[in-house]
């Protein structure tokens, strides 16, 4: 992904309305979902790399939303 579409506001308005849908969709296979939501789950639980400092689960959290986003999107084009 190139760096200008991954800092549009555009781009994360998509993401963060096709997220909730994306996930809820009886569609996509559980397995598909758990990608994302394992990952990002463990990652919060987990002891941080930095404590207190929120912003590195923020930015890894962004990261596996829009991966999965645009994983679900390619894989499922009918949603």
């Amino acid at each position: 992904m190139k760096l200008q579409k991954l800092w549009s506001l555009k781009r994360w308005a998509h993401i963060f309305r096709r997220l909730p849908r994306l996930i809820t969709s009886s569609q996509i296979p559980l397995s598909e979902k758990l990608l994302f939501l394992v990952p990002a789950g463990l990652y919060w639980v987990l002891p941080d790399v930095m404590p207190f400092m929120p912003l590195d689960d923020i930015a890894v959290s962004m990261f596996l939303m829009n991966w999965f986003v645009t994983r679900a999107e390619k894989k499922y084009p009918l949603l």
